[in-house]
């Protein structure tokens, strides 16, 4: 079966793998998930056997990955009897894992929270974790004590932008499933159905995580420019209609160079330039405005299209979404 958190031997806490896979790509910690130990997130479960019995990740490395990642046992991973993991979903002997590589995501985080965790080296141990300030000054820190936020099996809050979208990817034919689940960013909050909105609707509401397929991706001197396919229709004051205008954003190649995921994000972007699959890109914090550019074939005329710089490229993912691109 798979899981949605398990316990990181070495940091002491529990780890969604969407945490994995940050740490796995961030260049300022020493992190490999292929070399980390990770067992069982239920207490009694993980008590109960020794270090060796431990989880593996799906998709915990894979920087342009299509299926959703997760823990998942081993055909040696051993449970007690009433561990909540446990489940009639688990493999059969011989095919372990082979029928969750698929599934989608089913522990939704209700809010994002938009300070990074955190993790700092201590000299009695290789790595060690320190929870976000913001929450930890506040109230003791769950994983200090073995356990996770309200429920172990339902992640409640990430600071992860990937698990969020990937709720929203993995789950973009269940409308009603969408509508029911709140997510709250900031002070804002809705059903993810609701969060997440079309790149041709950016003027419905600011503040939300805005989405589209990718027409084209430009490498400029300074920047790389992503071009929506879909377009924003528009009525300035002195026009007497509304009329399509173009989408885009702009990513800083000094903001992707001092990255803390640089390698990662540099590999994420080539695979998207050079690949002839349909792309999506999913980005939080900014909100394209109506601009007005001088034209390449005559400077002295400018055209309006709608268009923003990206801010944080911790809120910022382009991808494949199968899903989407059927609907």
């Amino acid at each position: 079966m798979k899981f949605d958190l398990a316990y990181c031997l070495s940091l002491d806490a529990k780890l969604s793998i969407y945490d994995v896979r940050d740490l796995n790509f961030d260049e300022t910690m020493e992190f490999d998930s292929a070399k980390e130990h990770f067992q069982c997130p239920n207490d009694a479960c993980r008590t109960a056997f020794d270090a060796a019995n431990v989880l593996t990740t799906f998709n915990g490395k894979n920087v342009n990955y299509v299926r959703t990642p997760h823990f998942k046992n081993t055909p040696s991973t051993r449970h007690v009897a009433d561990c909540p993991y446990v489940s009639l979903k688990a493999p059969m002997p011989g095919v372990d894992g082979a029928e969750t590589d698929d599934t989608r995501e089913e522990h939704f985080p209700s809010e994002l929270l938009l300070t990074r965790r955190q993790y700092v080296r201590k000299p009695s141990s290789p790595v060690v974790v320190a929870d976000m300030a913001s929450d930890a000054a506040k109230a003791p820190s769950a994983a200090d004590h073995g356990e996770h936020p309200t429920n172990e099996s339902a992640p409640d809050k990430t600071t992860v932008f990937a698990h969020p979208v990937e709720c929203f990817v993995s789950n973009f034919g269940d409308k009603e499933l969408l509508k029911r689940m709140p997510l709250k960013i900031g002070e804002h909050t809705a059903p993810y159905g609701s969060f997440f909105k079309k790149i041709e609707y950016l003027q419905d509401n600011k503040g939300l995580i805005y989405w589209g397929k990718i027409k084209e991706i430009k490498d400029y001197t300074q920047s790389f420019r992503i071009d929506f396919e879909q377009k924003v229709w528009f009525k300035q004051a002195d026009e007497a209609k509304k009329k399509p205008y173009s989408v885009n954003v702009y990513l800083s190649k000094k903001l992707i160079e001092n990255y803390r995921k640089r390698k990662a994000f540099l590999q994420e972007i080539k695979h998207a330039i050079d690949s002839d699959k349909e792309l999506f890109c999913f980005f939080y914090g900014v909100t394209p405005e109506l601009k007005q550019v001088p034209s390449k074939k005559n400077p002295e005329q400018t055209f309006g299209v709608f268009s923003a710089n990206i801010e944080n490229l911790d809120h910022f993912i382009i991808r494949e979404a199968p899903g989407l691109a059927e609907k």
